[in-house]
């Protein structure tokens, strides 16, 4: 590959010599610091860490995945992630954002490419709050019509994963539309499904979007901050997009140009089925079978999940 290389000296230098003051964060790989080079170029630099949890090929991987790909909604050079308040039109144009980012890895690069950790984390807003899908490094690459694999290390963040790779191993580009479900949803509530249970019922933000729905209070489920700005019609069809990706079934979702179909359109949607990991206790109580995903683990099952990515 034809990459731009940097001597250390150079990264060093831009990054005032990795200054905690200059440290964005810190995911698997290790920190990431942001740099500026002597032309003026804003840069992020991942540093791979000896305790990091993901390793050398996963960073290889990424490189390559990042260098073969070319879209308005993927990162080229990471972004400093803004933390601001968002309006509703703000918000939805970051769910179309990154449904279209989607589309292309799934459909329309030079790759098919599965993310396999899409989160709220590795969603990265630009300077005008354009959405740039980041982190690849445990993408898959397929070839010619293949949509679906299979793997003995099941990898992921928990909160995201569709049902049938955190339990079986079975990854597909489903299994991105499950992800790109919660995104949308937690977009919307401005909550995250990890952590959130709700009062009244035990929930986690997937299952209360589910009872809301049903029992057509769906308005209920946006962010407060947002009762001015939203355009009700828009929340209401940006929720039921998001349940019917969350189904459990992966034949169930719609794969992600019916997404963006739908998010065009004014036209009524499919009614959603029952959504999986309706409560958190959906994955902690299931079994894992370590013939299927054999591992180190006691439960049969590797996550990564590591907050500050």
């Amino acid at each position: 590959m034809e990459l731009p290389l940097f001597s250390f000296s150079t990264i060093s230098k831009a990054t005032a010599d990795f200054s905690l003051n200059n440290k964005l964060g810190e995911g698997g790989f290790g920190p990431v610091y942001k740099g500026m080079l002597e032309e003026g170029i804003e840069i992020a630099v991942k540093r791979l860490s000896t305790t990091s949890s993901q390793g050398l090929d996963e960073f290889k991987n990424e490189v390559i995945c990042i260098s073969k790909l070319q879209h308005r909604n993927l990162v080229k050079l990471l972004d400093e992630k803004q933390r601001t308040t968002l309006d509703w039109t703000k918000r939805f144009d970051i769910i179309k954002g990154i449904a279209r980012g989607l589309v292309y890895l799934h459909q329309d690069s030079r790759l098919r490419i599965i993310h396999r950790d899409l989160k709220a984390s590795n969603i990265l807003l630009d300077q005008d709050m354009n959405p740039k899908i980041s982190d690849f490094g445990i993408a898959r690459s397929f070839g010619g019509n293949e949509t679906q694999a299979n793997t003995e290390r099941v990898v992921g963040t928990y909160g995201y994963m569709s049902p049938e790779y955190a339990l079986d191993g079975i990854f597909s580009i489903k299994s991105d539309v499950f992800s790109f479900g919660v995104l949308t949803l937690e977009i919307v509530s401005g909550k995250r499904n990890r952590g959130f249970v709700h009062p009244e019922h035990d929930n986690n933000l997937i299952g209360h979007a589910w009872r809301m729905h049903n029992e057509g209070r769906s308005m209920d489920l946006i962010d407060t901050s947002l009762a001015e700005s939203s355009d009700p019609s828009e929340v209401l069809r940006s929720i039921q997009v998001g349940l019917l990706c969350v189904q459990q079934s992966p034949e169930d979702r719609p794969d992600m140009p019916s997404v963006i179909m739908m998010f065009g359109s004014e036209g009524a949607l499919s009614q959603p089925k029952q959504p999986a990991f309706f409560t958190e206790r959906n994955l902690i109580g299931a079994d894992f079978s370590s013939s299927t995903n054999p591992t180190n683990s006691t439960t049969g099952l590797t996550i990564t999940d590591v907050v500050a990515r």
